[in-house]
């Protein structure tokens, strides 16, 4: 998932926010709660209020997940 997401990050640099949470980490534990994580990979997209639009759960391809970027954005 990395590379995919690294790539969207740059593509759509100054668009929307990436932000990576370390599911080893406790002072990300309050969010991946809020969030429902539950497994790894687990990628949500969120709207400008935080709430979740979409999520996976495990590898999502580049063309799903520019997709959903695209009508998040309103592209």
């Amino acid at each position: 998932m990395a590379p995919v997401v690294h790539g969207l990050e740059t593509k759509y640099c100054g668009q929307l926010n990436f932000v990576y949470l370390d599911r080893d980490d406790p002072d990300t534990y309050p969010f991946q709660e809020a969030l429902g994580y539950t497994y790894q990979p687990h990628t949500f997209l969120l709207d400008p209020d935080g709430n979740v639009i979409t999520q996976w759960l495990g590898f999502v391809g580049e063309a799903e997940l520019e997709a959903a970027i695209l009508g998040a954005i309103g592209e």
